[in-house]
């Protein structure tokens, strides 16, 4: 009997350790697949309005060939912050069921609202997604226009963050907004 009692609790573990494997992949696999360009622009709004813009971008198409695509841009790469963001994110979904914003137009109305948000959570995170790939400690000052160079020291001596000048770089600025809204040290660009 207390060998039989071993073997049921050695086979509950065992059950235990594949279903956690099952489960694990599946919610990896579900987080990756809701990680690429393709879902993020299966939404109409999407692929008709911001994902227009970015193509007109240097985010998109540049000299060295490489591109940035929506979550290189909106999804952190650490897996704290990219879950955190994935239930954000499920809020935005959950509107979209909702209708709330399921045309071109109403994404259109909400926008500057919207970016507002992005601008907010880029400004709180210092930049994160950009610095994936712009990071003050490895750009070469000698190598940018004087002007770049010149606005880079300002904004490393003031405590900026890159979307703090640079919004609108990789999609059109929303209707409505003024620069003078912004806090001190913000500028489109």
């Amino acid at each position: 009997m207390n060998n039989g009692k071993r073997m049921g609790g050695f086979t509950l573990i065992l059950i235990g350790i594949i279903a956690g494997i099952v489960l694990w992949g599946g919610f990896n696999t579900a987080m990756e697949a809701t990680n690429t360009e393709e879902f993020c622009i299966s939404c109409h709004e999407m692929e008709q309005a911001v994902y227009q813009e970015l193509q007109d971008t240097i985010h998109f198409s540049n000299r060295t060939g490489v591109r940035a695509t929506c979550p290189d841009c909106h999804v952190p790469k650490e897996w704290i912050h990219k879950i955190i963001r994935k239930i954000k994110a499920s809020n935005e979904l959950y509107h979209k069921m909702l209708g709330t914003i399921d045309t071109v137009e109403k994404f259109e109305e909400k926008r500057l609202e919207l970016a507002q948000n992005v601008w907010k959570e880029m400004k709180d995170t210092d930049s994160r997604e950009c610095r994936n790939c712009h990071n003050f400690d490895s750009m070469d000052f000698d190598r940018q226009a004087e002007r770049s160079a010149d606005r880079h020291d300002e904004a490393i001596d003031a405590g900026y963050t890159c979307i703090d000048c640079h919004k609108g770089i990789a999609h059109s600025l929303p209707a409505g907004y003024d620069p003078a809204n912004d806090l001190p040290g913000e500028a489109e660009e």
